[in-house]
């Protein structure tokens, strides 16, 4: 406990709340029976999340990101939506030694453009769409071996083995974040958006 509330000289750095602007320049729906995604110019967004999408619902199933819980376990659904942005997808295809790592390859559901390092973005930052939809990030994504093959083969990578297990490592806090539906509504493509960073602590020994 000494750890998680430390003494009074060594006190807690807080960081206040900030808004940052940005904008989604492309949306991506993802077939009911498979995580990849295809290009679209809207996304209907409901409290289930989209609808029809491979990762649409309430609940889901819990697996190995929830080692707490027998696999297979009914949870809350706080994966409804995949995010990431250019800037970071640009910097895993460079470590990865390919031309691009699009989007749609690794199941993504939003693009952003303008927000700096989207991935250490913190539970609970609120995006607030123009439109009116607004969307809260749970945490962010971890890369994994699933979608790293997914990489490989569409990059036409020699190895898909190897390009699937070097995927996790290129994209360490790269691979953006999962996020659930606050507010429902449509947001359309290259449509404006607001991003507010909760306030948060940092612990300086």
């Amino acid at each position: 406990m000494a750890d998680l509330f430390p003494e009074a000289e060594n006190p807690v750095e807080i960081v206040p709340a900030r808004k940052l602007a940005a904008k989604v320049p492309a949306l991506f729906v993802a077939p009911s029976d498979h995580f990849e995604t295809r290009p679209v110019e809207e996304l209907r967004l409901g409290f289930d999340g989209i609808d029809g999408d491979f990762h649409a619902g309430a609940t889901r199933r819990s697996g190995g990101r929830e080692p707490w819980y027998p696999r297979g376990t009914e949870m809350r659904n706080e994966r409804q939506l995949t995010i990431v942005a250019s800037d970071e997808l640009a910097v895993i295809a460079e470590r990865m030694g390919i031309a691009e790592v699009r989007p749609e390859w690794i199941g993504a559901n939003l693009m952003v453009e303008g927000v700096p390092h989207l991935s250490m973005l913190p539970s609970g930052t609120l995006l607030f769409f123009k439109g009116g939809v607004t969307i809260k990030v749970d945490a962010q994504n971890g890369p994994c071996r699933i979608a790293g093959r997914s990489v490989a083969e569409n990059a036409g990578m020699a190895d898909h083995e190897a390009g699937a297990l070097l995927f996790p490592k290129a994209a360490k806090r790269l691979r953006g974040l999962v996020a659930w539906v606050e507010k429902p509504g449509t947001i359309m493509a290259g449509e404006e958006m607001s991003v507010r960073v909760p306030e948060q602590w940092i612990y300086r020994a």
